[in-house]
Order: C-alpha cells, then sequence, then structure tokens
C-alpha cells in the first residue's frame, strides 16, 4: 500500500520555529515528526510513501533521502503553488494505482492503521474518513455518520446551535483512485469542502471510523509542548531516541549528570548533553544533542532542542528553545515563551507571557523583565 502525506505547509503557527526547518523536521522526542510517521507506516505495511511539499523542500530530501534508512521507499512532489489538501493528491495520481492513505503533516496519532485499513475494506467504501472526539467541534468540521459508520453530513465549523456530534475530521484518510476523477486538475482544492462533499451527492460510500486514539495538532506551540508531556507520561505510544538510564529518565550516548543534580522524570536526554552540579530538572522534559546545562540553574516542562547553553543559575519553565539557544547567568524563559535558533539571552533577562524571539536576537544583559 501507498500513503501520501501533505507535508508543503509554512508552519506559520509554530513560528519563529519554522523559520529555518519545515514543520515535518520539527522534533518530536528529538526525531523529526516525519520519521515518527514514516516508522507508523511502515510497523503497519505501507511500503512506499509520496511526500507533498512546497516549503523549504530540499532539507526534507536531504533528510530522507529515497528511505533506505528507513526501511520505506520515499518519493517527492514538489508543488510550485498550493494545492489544497486535494489537489496535492491529485498532483500525484499517476502513481496513486490501488487503495491508498493520505496524512495530514502535522497531526500525531497513535492510530491503529491495519484496523483502519480493514474497516474500510470491510464496508467497502470508496473513501473512509478517521474521526476523533473534541470537546469544542465549533472550530472544527464535523462529521455526521449512521451506526454502521456511513457518512450522512459534513459541516464545516459549525456554530455552538449546530453542533450535532463531538465528531470531527482527524486528517487521516483511506481513499480509492477512482475518487480523484472528481478533483480539479492543477487547481487547489480541498477534500474537506470540495471533494468529500462531492462524494456523497454522488452517492458514493464514504464511511467515518470514530477512534479514541491518541490525535494531537502538533501546529503550534502549546499543542507541541503537550504532545511531548503526553508522550513522556505515557498517554500515547512513542519511543525516545535514547535508552531508558532508569525509571523515568533516557539518556544518549556521552551524556553526564553531576550527582548532585536533582532528577525528576520523565526527562529525555539527547546524546553528548551535560548536567551541572546542584541543577533542577523536572519532567516533562525534552533535551536535544550537546545541551549544557550549568550549575544551580533550573528547568521544568519545557523542550530544547539541539547545542542549548544554559548558563549558571537560568531559570526555564513552560518553553521551547530552538537550536544553539544560550541563555545566560540569572536569565529567566517563562511560560509559553517561544526562542529560535540561534538566539542569545543575556544575563539577568526575564522573559514571560508567551514571548515569541526571531532567529538570531541577541538580547543585552538586563533589557528584557516582566517581574
Amino acid at each position: 500500500m501507498k500513503a501520501v502525506v501533505l507535508a508543503g505547509g509554512e508552519g506559520t503557527r509554530l513560528r519563529p520555529l519554522t523559520c529555518n526547518i519545515p514543520k515535518p523536521l520539527v522534533p518530536i522526542l528529538n526525531r523529526p515528526y516525519l520519521e515518527h510517521l514514516l516508522g507508523q507506516l511502515k510497523r503497519s505495511g505501507v511500503s512506499e510513501t509520496v511526500l507533498a511539499l512546497s516549503y523549504l523542500p530540499e532539507k526534507i530530501q536531504n533528510y530522507f533521502g529515497k528511505g533506505d534508512a528507513f526501511g520505506t521507499l520515499v518519493e517527492y512532489a514538489i508543488e510550485e503553488e498550493p494545492l489544497g489538501t486535494a489537489g496535492a493528491v491529485k498532483n500525484v495520481e499517476g502513481s496513486l494505482l490501488d487503495t491508498f492513505m493520505v496524512f495530514n503533516g502535522d497531526i500525531f496519532t497513535d492510530l491503529d492503521l491495519k484496523a483502519a485499513i480493514e474497516f474500510h475494506k470491510a464496508r467497502g467504501a470508496k473513501a473512509t474518513l478517521v474521526l476523533t472526539p473534541v470537546e469544542d467541534p465549533s472550530p472544527f468540521g464535523l462529521v455526521e455518520t449512521a451506526p454502521d459508520g456511513r457518512v450522512l453530513r459534513f459541516l464545516e465549523k459549525p456554530s455552538l446551535e449546530e453542533v450535532s456530534t463531538v465528531w470531527v475530521n482527524a486528517g487521516t484518510y483511506i481513499l480509492e483512485p477512482e475518487v480523484l476523477q472528481y478533483i480539479p486538475q492543477g487547481e487547489a482544492h480541498s477534500f474537506e469542502r470540495g471533494l468529500f462533499p462531492r462524494l456523497l451527492e454522488e452517492g458514493w460510500p464514504v464511511y467515518g471510523l470514530r477512534s479514541r486514539a491518541y490525535w494531537m495538532d502538533i501546529g503550534n506551540p502549546t499543542n507541541y509542548l503537550r504532545v511531548h508531556r503526553d508522550l513522556l507520561l505515557g498517554s500515547a505510544q512513542a519511543d525516545p531516541a535514547s535508552p531508558m538510564l532508569s525509571p523515568g529518565l533516557w539518556a544518549g550516548d556521552s551524556c553526564t549528570i553531576d550527582p548532585s543534580a536533582h532528577i525528576r522524570g520523565p526527562i529525555l536526554l539527547g546524546p553528548g548533553c551535560s548536567i551541572g552540579p546542584r541543577t533542577s530538572l523536572s519532567g516533562p522534559l525534552v533535551l536535544g544533542p550537546d545541551c549544557a546545562i550549568e550549575g544551580n540553574s533550573t528547568l521544568e516542562n519545557a523542550v530544547l532542542w539541539s547545542g542549548v547553553q544554559v548558563k549558571q543559575g537560568a531559570s526555564l519553565t513552560g518553553c521551547i528553545l530552538g537550536n544553539n539557544v544560550q541563555v545566560h547567568n540569572g536569565a529567566s524563559i517563562g511560560n509559553r515563551c517561544v526562542l529560535a535558533d540561534d538566539v542569545v539571552v543575556g544575563e539577568g533577562n526575564h522573559l514571560d507571557h508567551g514571548m515569541s524571539v526571531w532567529p538570531g536576537t541577541v538580547m543585552g544583559p538586563n533589557s528584557v523583565s516582566f517581574l
């Protein structure tokens, strides 16, 4: 079976983290998001994957190549102009000769793909949408189904008075190639507002698979932090990139932890990390490769990418730091703050209230304070 992954978005909701990196390469537990998805596809028997790209495609191509290292054949389709969710699939129609799957490139899920495929085939469906329940369906596309799963109606972003179900489109589809005839060639077109309502109008068998598998849109900083918390606490399944050193602590090769450091998991340390004396690390916490945390620093509920340096007495809480960020003596980074690659936070600065800092910004000592 073949899969198509819609991975062309610019990741604007994750800015400034995605200024230098496309969203599919954003790390989850120190591995690119797309690497997790390809592993899931391989385990489910999907042998070929087409990546529909647009933003910084060469970085994804350079990382995954032909897919040899990931146990699957990877092909690429690069859009010169955005074609929408359905248009991007139409763009690769010539290689879709049998039942295939479609995935949005910013959804983390541990859905049982084999069971989903079986559901689709058992019902003779031409299109199957995976559905997930949400507390507030109004920002989403509602999908009303009959008891056997057949879709009765789609309703995009309903008002509160129109809400008739908690089940919404989860962005994972199983399709037969003949449905692609209803997608115009070379034009922007969507599954949600275009193809799926058209299939219902034409009387095609469209089904919704109600699933309570883990589902998280990782496309904004709040959810990006949350998916790390959920994975480290076991709410969803994913393998950390480092082996377990002790219960609740995963550490890669060449990590050093001072005996006086206070460690309270769950914590993932990438290879080459160093944890200095009298530091306090409280999970959920992820440190990428080669992070250096100096003495008397405090880190809690944060995600750090590679090469981050945290100097003496600094404090990080509820934040995300990109590659090679430097946080100098006594500085603090508070809740919902997002610092992009190569930011330098001088000593004595105190960032808070969801402050975002763009790549390469250098903040002089004592220049920002929310205290």
